[in-house]
Parts: structure tokens; C-alpha cells; sequence
């Protein structure tokens, strides 16, 4: 979808704003892989989360091609949220921002520092979208969707760079939500044209993407109750289905449990902070364990913005109940 070329224009416009985030090999993590991992921290990037780059290319792109666009409005679990805030905001426009009931209070409380308007609305992230683009038209503002090509442009430009610095890795693991950070590595590694395979991550109780790709179309789920709020979807989003359905190898389902146990990997082993998406890439590398032994595999730290209280339940050896 995107050339070399487009990918290093990318560059040019996110880096006016962050620094490149580093990949590195952390042999802490040998022992509970079986694997030589590159963990790409995503997690030290400005907002604390991969989103912060599409926000920088989307808003970048809104003002060059709708300069009176006032401000924009989206749905958010909250690290697309704080990515368009910031943006935004910095930009000189309004951003009113949806979040479901009960959403992260942390992540509620970054988005109105970054100037968000903040709005609870419905019972999941779903509820909130469409709430957000019904609104939309009266409120004149400039709907973001959760994938465009805006985003995920920006987007991959992580996996840009995980590639040019590691072209040899043999896999990597990425988690799913609506599909921006999945389809960015995939984007990346086409456009440098190499054979790595990449493993799509979801929380067993948000297999919207896993269950579209088996059955060949989409297919929409009852609910999404996972504490890896980051893949609590229950809709998925039919361009972004169109790149993962034939750019992964494959996509594997990881418990709540299996993320608490990958978020204290993370902590004890190397100490970064991981959220439960962010996570879910080192637990889906630990459950094929026995598959990956030996290999190079690259892992996605998405994003470290996990709330004070379940991080504390995850130190403890519990579960977080969302």
C-alpha cells in the first residue's frame, strides 16, 4: 500500500514532533521465549503508545487538505485519543473525544491534559464510535476515523524502522484492535519486500479480526470484555481486514491471564511498563514458545498506559476484572 518513499515522507512529518523509538534485544526474555527478541518500544514514544504517529501524520494531513476543518471528533479506549488530542490541539483545533462508561480513568485523565473535550458515552468502545460519528455532522467537526490511511501511514513508520535496523527477523508479534498497528507492519514490511512472517495477537474475549479472517467476512461479536482494552473491539473495520486477512501469517487468541503473566515478564525481566495490549505480543510469543525456540522474533510494546490500580493487581498475580 505504501511505498519507501511514502514511508520516509512519513518520517519527515512524525519525527518534526518525536524522536525514532528504539528496538531492542533484551536477553532477560530468552528464558520465557525460547527466542533471541527485539521488543520495539512503542512504549517510550511521546503519549506512551505507537498511536501518538498516526495522530501526527492524520493532523498533518487534515489541515493540508481541509484547512477549515475547526477541530476533529473520535472514539478512543484512550491512546488513539491522547494521539489525536495532542495533535490537535497543538494544531490550534477542538477535539472532542468519546470514550465508552468506565473507560480507563488514567487514560481519561492524559486525554483532557492533552486538551481534549471528553465524552462518556455507551457501554463499550463501539457504542461510543457510533455515538461520535452521529453526532459528528452537527457538531462541524472532522470525524477521525479508527483506520484510515492517514494513520496507519504514520503508523508504520515504527515498523519501518524495527525493519531497516532488524531486516532479518523471522517473525513478528503485533496485537489488534481495530487493526492500525497490524496493517502499518504489514505495509512496512512489503514495502521493504521482506519475507518476515507477522503473527496478529487478540485477546480471547475480543476475537473479532481472528474470527473475520477464518470465516472469510466479517464478523462482528457480542461483546469485548478484556482488560487489554487496546483489543476490546467487537467490530471490525473492513479496510483494515483487507490488509491483515492476506498480510499475516496467522492470528492466535491470548487469555487475560496469559497478559497479566506477560505485563510481569516485561516488569521483572526488563522493567518497562506494559499496558494489556501492549503485552499481548510477548504472551502470544510465550504460548508458541516450543514453535519459536531459537528463532529471531520481534515483539510490539504498543503502549504502556496501564491504569495504577490493575497494574498493582498484576504485581500482586491477579487478573484484572474489567
Amino acid at each position: 500500500m505504501f511505498t519507501i518513499d511514502d514511508l520516509k515522507a512519513a518520517q519527515d512529518v512524525v519525527y518534526r514532533q518525536m524522536q525514532p523509538t528504539a528496538q531492542i534485544h533484551w536477553p532477560q526474555l530468552t528464558a520465557p521465549t525460547g527466542a533471541h527478541v527485539i521488543v520495539k518500544h512503542e512504549n517510550h514514544a511521546p503519549t506512551g503508545a505507537f498511536k501518538v504517529r498516526g495522530g501526527i501524520t492524520f493532523i498533518d494531513w487534515l489541515q493540508r487538505t481541509h484547512p477549515d476543518a475547526r477541530g476533529i471528533i473520535t472514539a478512543t479506549r484512550g491512546n488513539h485519543g491522547q494521539s489525536q488530542a495532542r495533535a490537535a490541539t497543538a494544531a490550534g483545533l477542538v477535539a472532542k473525544i468519546y470514550v465508552p462508561r468506565g473507560n480507563s480513568v488514567e487514560k481519561n485523565a492524559a486525554m483532557r491534559a492533552y486538551g481534549a473535550e471528553l465524552v462518556e458515552f455507551g457501554d463499550d468502545f463501539d457504542e461510543a464510535k457510533a455515538e461520535a460519528m452521529r453526532v459528528a455532522g452537527a457538531e462541524g467537526l472532522f470525524v477521525v476515523p479508527p483506520f484510515h490511511p492517514e494513520l496507519m501511514r504514520g503508523v508504520a513508520t515504527y515498523g519501518y524502522e524495527l525493519f531497516t535496523a532488524h531486516p532479518d527477523l523471522d517473525t513478528v508479534y503485533v496485537p489488534i484492535g481495530c487493526g492500525s498497528g497490524i496493517c502499518g507492519t504489514i505495509t512496512a514490511r512489503d514495502a521493504l519486500g521482506l519475507e518476515t512472517k507477522i503473527v496478529g495477537v487478540v485477546s480471547e474475549n475480543a476475537q473479532t479480526a481472528k474470527l473475520s479472517v477464518e470465516a472469510g467476512r466479517m464478523v462482528e461479536t457480542n461483546s469485548a470484555t478484556t482488560f487489554a482494552d487496546g483489543m476490546a473491539v467487537r467490530v471490525p473495520v473492513q479496510s483494515a481486514y483487507d490488509i491483515y486477512a492476506k498480510g499475516a501469517d496467522r492470528i492466535i487468541t491470548v487469555s487475560d491471564d496469559e497478559v497479566a503473566n506477560a505485563i510481569r515478564t516485561y516488569f521483572s525481566g526488563i522493567h518497562n511498563l506494559a499496558e494489556g495490549a501492549g503485552a499481548a505480543p510477548l504472551a502470544g510469543l510465550i504460548q508458541e514458545k516450543d514453535r519459536m525456540q531459537g528463532r529471531k522474533v520481534g515483539v510490539i510494546l504498543s503502549g504502556g498506559n496501564i491504569d495504577s490500580a490493575w497494574f498493582s493487581k498484576v504485581l500482586r498475580g491477579e487478573t484484572p476484572q474489567p
